[in-house]
């Protein structure tokens, strides 16, 4: 296997979700015997990786994480998982609304139950909570933040790009004050000046998460003066969310 190489499983039948779906899994090289490495799980799996299976464009999260690992940066395993394609917004949306059936609970379900423990019996990854983090952009940026919160017993960390805070009133903001601050969390937050909703909410979750209890050391909030809503936007500033994620040292470094 290359340092670029994907494997690509499925297709994935998801219970009571429309459609099936593939998931594309990236490990980053050289691998040391008897290492395991954080596993980062992303939404909209088709624009993760590669141009072919998007759009709109890749973002290439697989060739980030290989010059990152080059310069001697710890790396997840990154785990892509597909939409379900027309019905995307159903699946990625935690809350029931008009545009919405709310069925982002039985996709996790299902990741719970099938993939996470096929990923963590047939790749290198680590089983706790520091090491395993959700992600995503616009919706999936708001599915990741959900599952973060709703689910702190499986994710440890989320990178919330561009989130769709927006989606149900802004329903997220209330959810937020029905769970806990999550016992082992990190968070990476953006949004770009170019989206000027996502940005003034996204800045809300700054100040709501400040209160909440995070600090620098667990929350990363990057407002982008250039950035627009959009796979070469978050493309760009993946380096950025993934250091501060799982090499957390190095990005303070960078920033000092």
């Amino acid at each position: 296997m290359t340092a670029h190489a994907l494997d690509t499983l499925g297709p994935f039948k998801v219970p009571w979700l429309t459609g099936e779906r593939r998931v594309r899994v990236y490990v980053p090289r050289p691998l040391a015997p008897g290492a395991r490495l954080p596993v980062l799980y992303m939404f909209d799996g088709q624009n993760i990786f590669d141009d072919g299976p998007s759009f709109c464009g890749g973002w290439h999260l697989h060739e980030t994480a290989a010059a990152l690992a080059a310069r001697g940066r710890t790396m997840p395993v990154i785990v892509g998982i597909d939409h379900g394609g027309p019905r995307r917004i159903d699946e990625l949306s935690p809350f029931r609304c008009r545009m919405s059936r709310g069925q982002l609970p039985r996709l996790i379900t299902w990741m719970r139950k099938t993939l996470m423990p096929r990923i963590q019996l047939d790749y290198p990854v680590r089983s706790d909570l520091a090491g395993t983090a959700i992600g995503g952009a616009s919706l999936g940026g708001l599915a990741a933040l959900h599952t973060h919160h709703r689910h702190p017993d499986l994710f440890g960390a989320a990178l919330v790009m561009s989130p769709s805070l927006w989606l149900a009133r802004g329903k997220m903001f209330r959810e937020l004050g029905k769970h806990g601050r999550p016992w082992t969390t990190r968070i990476y937050l953006d949004a770009g000046a170019k989206e000027p909703r996502m940005l003034r909410d996204a800045a809300r979750l700054a100040d709501e998460l400040h209160r909440r209890g995070h600090g620098a050391h667990d929350l990363l909030w990057r407002p982008d003066p250039q950035g627009r809503h959009g796979e070469a936007c978050w493309r760009r500033r993946a380096p950025a969310a993934l250091e501060f994620l799982f090499s957390p040292d190095h990005a303070r470094e960078r920033a000092a």
